[in-house]
């Protein structure tokens, strides 16, 4: 059997309403560039290590040339084929990276356009412990908090211990016809790729990540990723 290959599957059709701001989140601005641009730059910063990545947008998004005017470049693909869940999003762009030569042995790392804090550094520790992996993994970070489980009326159910909890991050990095399969299994209702492989009876590697590699998600998040991006010195 030829050698996998590794592709990025970028999921970008999100509307991201929790961000506030004004159209979707992965394109508001960060530290003087949109957001899904230093998202990019992190796998790109890798030449050489993918034989493509693919940002998977919305059929109508009429915003992604406006933001992205230097996408796709060799090597890139934009597949307008989002869905309205992340699963079906990744499910489409699964299939349309198939259709453009990816075999289903061949490896996909599925990463968050909302998580543009993550580093090339993160992105090679997650292929180094997968790629001889029988499954794959994700990136994750211990969870360091103490855990409170919720009554009903908002109140104190319970305390988790938190010594085997993990928080889930991307990349998530599987075989294209196992995650494929699983995906179509799974059906809308998992919110990762590393659920739907847990749903077939497969276990996932966890592979530890940073705190910086958070989702975008509320206001007070851009600060903190704003904060954090300049602090890396990158230059808009």
């Amino acid at each position: 059997m030829s050698a996998s290959r590794l592709y990025v599957l970028i999921p970008c059709a999100g509307t991201g309403s929790r961000a506030g701001g004004h159209g979707p989140k992965q394109y508001q601005r960060v530290a003087g560039r949109p957001m899904v641009e230093h998202t990019l730059q992190a796998f790109r910063a890798l030449k050489g290590v993918f034989a493509g990545v693919a940002l998977v947008v919305s059929p109508d998004d009429a915003d992604v040339g406006l933001v992205l005017q230097r996408f796709p470049a060799d090597g890139e693909h934009l597949f307008r084929v989002g869905g309205a869940t992340r699963a079906a999003t990744v499910r489409n762009g699964l299939r349309s990276l198939r259709q453009a030569g990816a075999g289903a042995h061949d490896w996909a790392l599925v990463h968050d356009a909302a998580r543009c804090l993550v580093t090339p550094t993160q992105i090679e520790a997650l292929i180094a412990a997968c790629e001889h992996d029988a499954v794959g993994g994700l990136l994750a970070h211990r969870l360091a908090d103490t855990l409170k489980v919720a009554s009903p009326d908002g109140r104190v159910a319970s305390t988790a211990t938190r010594a085997d909890k993990w928080l889930a991050q991307t990349p998530q990095m599987f075989r294209i016809g196992m995650l494929l399969d699983a995906l179509e299994r799974a059906g809308d209702a998992v919110t990762d790729e590393a659920s739907a492989i847990e749903a077939v009876g497969l276990a996932p590697l966890l592979v530890p990540g940073s705190g910086q590699n958070f989702k975008l998600t509320y206001p007070e998040d851009f600060a903190l990723a704003d904060a954090v991006l300049r602090s890396r010195k990158i230059q808009p």
